[in-house]
């Protein structure tokens, strides 16, 4: 059985432009990583979960920001790994420099016996959806592609009919 996320998929106007919100995860794996390793803030939730619920308490924990608005759900999208990415898109506008990410131990180095701190999200920014397209892990760019798609057929503004 496929683990299940959920998170939220921030956006905003800047003119003629979208621009989405998204965070590059923590750690020393991720350290030099950049294209193709942003996310948005998501996280694991239980089946009895209701998935926006578990969405927004994985925001706040991963950002530090609370979100509220008119969350629309995107299509699910699937990773390599097989976990179930459950996505809502809201408008919204953050402060990436204001970013105050939950922090996770793990043993670093590995085999050192020695337990370190790091943030789960170590910077957020924002990006143009060609941008983000590049940035974003490859098992989540079907979400781009989602907000991509109703920004064309709309004629350039960003307008959902939901699902």
């Amino acid at each position: 059985m496929p683990k299940h996320s959920a998170g939220i998929l921030v956006y905003r106007r800047c003119g003629d432009a979208v621009e989405v919100f998204l965070v590059h995860p923590g750690g020393p794996f991720w350290r030099n990583k950049d294209q193709g390793a942003w996310s948005i803030p998501k996280g694991e939730f239980l089946p009895e979960e209701d998935a926006l619920v578990a969405a927004r308490r994985e925001f706040q924990e991963e950002t530090g920001f609370t979100i509220d608005g008119d969350f629309t759900p995107l299509p699910p999208v699937q990773q390599p790994s097989g976990k179930i990415v459950h996505a809502f898109l809201v408008e919204g506008d953050f402060d990436p420099a204001a970013l105050c990410s939950n922090m996770f131990q793990m043993e670093w180095p590995r085999g050192s016996g020695s337990l370190r701190e790091f943030p789960e999200v170590d910077r957020a920014e924002w990006f143009t959806l060609d941008e983000a397209r590049d940035r974003i892990l490859p098992g989540q760019r079907g979400l781009i592609d989602a907000v991509e798609q109703a920004v064309r057929s709309s004629g350039g503004m960003l307008s959902f009919d939901g699902g």
